[in-house]
């Protein structure tokens, strides 16, 4: 198994400096990290740059302009540009715990995507972090509560145990999210016509479910902490809930447009490699 990770970021250069050197810390590092960025200035290019001249692993660069939230585009993108049979992706603001690569090749199957889990920072511990990352693995137990401070306990023996039982407590999220790119291919990558802020995640893994692909959910392993930022606008959830309620009514396996599509423009999303 190659497994391709993609990381999307926008203007947070300092978490994405952040979340790299968490990538580096990877006790199994990926086959090829792809850093997919929404139009990014120069600080965040810098920041890629430099982590690609010290990266034992490939790095590709896809960039698209910025035009609004357009995360379903920015993905397939990624998924255009990687070369892994196994996509893993996360958010430029997800730090990663130092198994966590580990763990999802782990609980990869054939057949099969894999949920991971979220775990908020508040904005001090945010700030706190993003000064000294080192100190995270400390940090996050005072930070968690509830189900959440569970979920930082590394254990692969329960993680085995807990494939299915997790899906009545863990949504649907890309941020920590990964699937077999051929099953991506199938289904035609994300839904590029749900722009700005809404469910673009769990309408792709609802075209999976209705393709035969079965979720497991990854508890007490690939475990990643989000660090804080305000929240996104909601202006487009109404739309993109309705595109969701559609493809669950009419069991839609592939939406449009999206990868094929995106293969079909003049825009180079081969990727940049560094």
């Amino acid at each position: 198994m190659r497994v391709s990770l993609v990381v999307t970021t926008y203007e947070r250069p300092d978490a994405l400096a952040a979340v790299l050197a968490t990538v580096a810390a990877q006790r199994q590092r990926p086959d090829e990290i792809i850093i997919a960025d929404d139009g990014s200035g120069r600080d965040t290019r810098d920041v890629v740059v430099a982590f690609a001249s010290r990266s034992p692993a490939q790095v590709g660069y896809v960039r698209q302009e910025h035009d609004g939230f357009r995360a379903a585009r920015l993905r397939n993108l990624a998924i255009t540009a990687a070369r892994g049979n196994y996509v893993v992706f996360v958010d430029g603001d997800m730090l990663l715990h130092p198994e966590f690569i580990a763990d999802h090749r782990r609980a990869a199957r054939p057949g099969c995507f894999v949920q991971g889990v979220r775990i908020p920072l508040d904005a001090e511990r945010t700030r706190a972090v993003l000064a000294a990352p080192a100190e995270l693995s400390a940090a996050v137990p005072r930070n968690a509560r509830g189900l959440r401070r569970l979920w930082t306990l590394h254990s692969p023996v329960l993680s085995r145990c807990s494939a299915r039982i997790g899906h009545a407590v863990v949504a649907i999220k890309s941020c920590n999210l990964a699937a077999w790119r051929d099953d991506l291919v199938a289904v035609n990558g994300f839904n590029e016509t749900m722009i700005g802020w809404g469910p673009e995640d769990k309408e792709l893994c609802a075209r999976l479910g209705h393709g035969g692909r079965r979720r497991r959910t990854l508890l007490f392993g690939g475990i990643a902490w989000h660090l804080h930022h305000p929240p996104a606008a909601r202006d487009r959830r109404a739309a993109n809930e309705a595109i969701l309620a559609t493809t669950l009514r009419k069991r839609t396996v592939r939406c449009t447009p999206g990868l094929a599509e995106l293969a079909q423009t003049t825009i180079q999303s081969g990727g940049v490699w560094l």
